[in-house]
């Protein structure tokens, strides 16, 4: 085992579980106050306390479940490479990290949808 597989191995970590951790801290309704920093902030999710909370909620269940699927279907790419020279182990960890990029943007696109199927555009139910 190579130092640089052991280092991609927890670097293919680091993704799946922020989408756990800040996923768990969105379900329980995310940043306090509606803020241009931190959190799930769209043009909806900002409109009000109801619609920035409804965000949050359903952003935090979409990026946990999705963390917990991603934790490990991303270290097994790194199986195949155990053994191997460090520019293909590297090459390969740079990979899933990209492809990790796909799944941790959806859930933000479906939020947006969830938002647009509850709410009218000035934040109010439907």
């Amino acid at each position: 085992m190579t130092t640089m597989w052991v280092i991609m191995f927890f670097m293919e970590l680091f993704i799946p579980l922020a989408m756990i951790g800040f996923g768990r801290i969105f379900m329980r309704g995310g940043p306090k106050d509606i803020n241009n920093t931190f959190g799930c902030r769209t043009k909806l999710s900002m409109k009000n306390k109801d619609t920035w909370a409804f965000a949050h909620r359903y952003c935090g269940k979409l990026w946990t479940y999705t963390g917990l699927v991603m934790l490990p279907v991303s270290e097994i790419p790194l199986m195949f490479v155990l053994k191997r020279d460090t520019d293909t182990v590297a090459l390969v960890g740079l990979l899933v990290m990209f492809a990790q990029l796909v799944p941790m943007l959806v859930p933000i696109l479906l939020t947006e949808a969830a938002l647009k199927r509850t709410f009218d555009e000035k934040g109010e139910r439907k």
